[in-house]
């Protein structure tokens, strides 16, 4: 199972800061995530999604252990 980590408006959108998601790829990640919260659904494309620190393309495989970040478009500076 991956651990999920939310920030900002994305944290927000899901009322959790982390979840612990069973998924194969992250496209299967993901789609989880659009179909459990709505309201991510709405702000997921504009989103950075990082497995383990890294963009990867939506089959990488997630590994047991895997750390997915989803880190939404931050304003400022």
């Amino acid at each position: 199972m991956a651990q999920v980590r939310f920030f900002a408006a994305a944290e927000e959108a899901v009322g959790s800061s982390q979840l612990t998601v069973d998924a194969a790829t992250l496209a299967a990640l993901t789609a989880a995530l659009r179909d459990d919260h709505p309201k991510l659904a709405e702000i997921l494309p504009r989103c950075s999604v990082l497995v383990d620190g890294a963009r990867v393309d939506d089959s990488w495989p997630l590994g047991g252990d895997a750390v997915v970040d989803v880190l939404p478009p931050f304003a400022g500076g």
